[in-house]
């Protein structure tokens, strides 16, 4: 349908002005009507975050987003856009997105007055219409709400009090549209005092001068629990004018977050198939590291550590395949590659830091892997206490004489021939994890690994060079280490 591109035209054609909030609140009725989900992308928060979102922009409120790092909050700031009207009329020139029926400022005004239905009108995409700022200390007043422009004051030879003598900040210039604060606590108190004067009166005073404007805002604000205390906090006034605050939170299930992981690492997932065994290991390091009494919970442990642990270890499987001449195959010993991905992304408390961030990393490998193995095969704690059937006697007794060494750079050729000749290993796969073909050999060896975490038989780890052998010899390596 051709838009209307003057005044005259654009009241001919029926339209009538309503408010952001409105919009929001319309647009969400309909897509929910529709069955289409709030946000693309934002996987585990269906039954929890989204109906919150949901009741909050019905009520028309404005929202904060209250979780730790890497829980969506932005990207679902910014998914809100789509609810907003795809084309909305502006008048030309103007600063502030003003409806052509709606003029904010007397000068809008009286042009459009002068000009009557000739007066042109342009269109503003919803795209344009998202204002996003992170609060950092050296956002000022200015930045946010505006300051007077002399120059222009001079040039125009007005006085400063004059709304066009306004160079009007990021806050006004979101007229109409969604302006979202990422990390609110980090905003100094008196720019939050600027704040709640807009939210709740409509006034913006700027240099002393008080300007009464209509703003059509809304007003989406992140915030990290951590920062109430180490950082700074929101202001009791600002905070009593946010009408919903809605709490975030890691993926509850261990199929979210690989779902969410596999998502957001798509390129590399492309770049060379990872076993799914491997891909709920990476998600059970997460999930251990959020519970370790050597990381910082107040800090949060992100998504973005699986992703970048997903990246690597597609990147160790590229690496081996180039020096080898082999396809990328993501197996075991790359699991080892992700390290770099988790002591990035988590902080340490003093026990940690004493553990050392690299010994904290594999500590979490360890638990993941633990925590896996008695789901799929035969629990080595029951087989100790002779409730089951010891049916890795076998496998203990031939590493235990003979040894097993895997190193990164084997080719896939190679691994797999040192793996299959380790007597029962693979009929233990092939009887209790039952897996594809071409996942056969990293399943025998994450039965490796599994026994050496259960202190079935020893594990030495060089970079990426595990050595499996006898439990004992195993401690008295270490011990001549020590």
């Amino acid at each position: 349908m051709e838009r209307p591109t003057t005044l005259g035209a654009l009241r001919a054609a029926g339209y009538r002005p309503r408010s952001v909030r409105d919009e929001l609140r319309e647009n969400l009725m309909a897509r929910i009507a529709a069955g289409v989900p709030l946000f693309e992308g934002v996987i585990g928060y269906e039954d929890t975050v989204v109906p919150q979102v949901q009741r909050a922009l019905l009520a028309g409120h404005s929202i904060n987003l209250l979780g730790l790092r890497g829980q969506a909050k932005t990207r679902m700031a910014r998914g809100l856009v789509d609810l907003l009207d795809e084309w909305v009329p502006v008048v030309p020139g103007s600063p502030l997105n003003e409806d052509p029926l709606e003029p904010l400022l007397a000068t809008t005004a009286e042009a459009l007055a002068a000009a009557g239905d000739a007066a042109p009108v342009a269109w503003l995409h919803r795209s344009a219409r998202y204002v996003e700022k992170l609060a950092t200390p050296d956002v000022s007043v200015a930045d946010l709400i505006g300051d007077v422009d002399p120059i222009r004051a001079a040039n125009l030879k007005i006085d400063y009090s004059d709304e066009r003598a306004i160079a009007f900040g990021l806050v006004p210039r979101s007229h109409r549209g969604i302006f979202t604060i990422n990390e609110l606590p980090d905003l100094q108190p008196r720019l939050q005092v600027a704040l709640f004067n807009i939210l709740q009166e409509g006034d913006v005073q700027i240099r002393g001068f008080r300007l009464r404007l209509a703003l059509d805002i809304q007003f989406i604000f992140t915030a990290n629990p951590e920062d109430y205390t180490s950082r700074g906090a929101i202001i009791t006034p600002l905070k009593d004018r946010i009408q919903s605050q809605i709490l975030t939170h890691y993926p509850t299930s261990l199929q979210d977050g690989m779902a969410i992981t596999r998502q957001e690492a798509a390129a590399a997932a492309a770049r060379a198939r990872v076993p799914e065994l491997l891909e709920e290991l990476i998600e059970r390091v997460a999930v251990a590291a959020r519970d370790s009494e050597y990381i910082d919970a107040k800090s949060g442990v992100s998504a973005r550590m699986t992703i970048t642990a997903f990246e690597h270890l597609v990147a160790s499987a590229e690496l081996r395949a180039l020096a080898a001449g082999d396809a990328p195959e993501v197996r075991m010993t790359d699991l080892l590659a992700i390290l770099p991905a988790v002591t990035g992304k988590v902080e340490l408390v003093y026990e940690g830091e004493q553990e050392g961030p690299e010994s904290v990393a594999h500590h979490l490998i360890g638990k993941a892997i633990r925590a896996k193995f008695p789901e799929v095969f035969p629990d080595p704690e029951l087989i100790r206490r002779r409730k089951l059937e010891d049916v890795y006697a076998p496998v203990v007794a031939h590493v235990a004489a003979h040894g097993v060494e895997l190193l990164a750079s084997d080719s896939t050729a190679d691994c797999r021939n040192r793996l299959e000749a380790v007597p029962g290993l693979g009929a233990l796969v092939d009887r209790y994890a039952g897996p594809e073909p071409q996942d056969r050999a990293v399943w025998m060896e994450f039965v490796l690994h599994g026994l050496a975490e259960h202190n079935l038989i020893g594990k030495e780890v060089v970079g990426q060079e595990v050595s499996f052998s006898d439990l004992m010899s195993g401690l008295f390596a270490g011990d001549e280490e020590a």
